[in-house]
């Protein structure tokens, strides 16, 4: 039986091959502390610095720097909102925003977590829905802009 890998550092970026494959939603990504598992079901407990939150890409390893993991975006439920115009669509952005919700951003849509409240809110502004399965990376906001070191 496999004792649980405490990691505690974050690896400067680099080009090794990860040992194990740890997913997280958006949300799980900024909880620095607790017990995950990796794609492979190995029991990982974080114990990182709350400086920043983690990101796709990003590379954390246990204290002595043998067993590497990165994090990947786990695939969450979410809604794909498009609109007629642009102006349709910031308008939509204005009234998410006014309700903190996290968003991710594009020239020609954004995603949202599907909630149906909100999907019916969007649907009685003329928005186009659709409903998608998918990695989901929302703007950091105002008071959790993410650097890397």
């Amino acid at each position: 039986m496999e004792s649980v890998l405490v990691l505690e550092q974050r690896l400067a970026p680099n080009s090794l091959k990860p040992d194990l494959r740890l997913p997280l939603t958006a949300d799980e990504r900024t909880v620095l502390r607790g017990r995950r598992r990796t794609v492979c079901g190995r029991e990982v407990l974080l114990q990182l610095p709350r400086d920043q939150s983690l990101q796709p890409g990003d590379q954390l390893c246990d204290a002595d720097g043998i067993t590497r993991v990165e994090v990947t975006a786990a695939p969450e439920a979410l809604l794909r909102v498009q609109a007629a115009t642009p102006l349709e669509l910031m308008q939509a952005v204005y009234h998410l925003g006014n309700r903190h919700v996290a968003l991710e951003l594009h020239q020609q849509e954004l995603f949202l977590l599907d909630d149906s409240v909100l999907a019916d809110l969007l649907k009685s502004r003329g928005l186009k829905l659709s409903r998608c399965v998918r990695s989901f990376a929302p703007e950091a906001g105002a008071y959790g802009v993410h650097q890397h070191g």
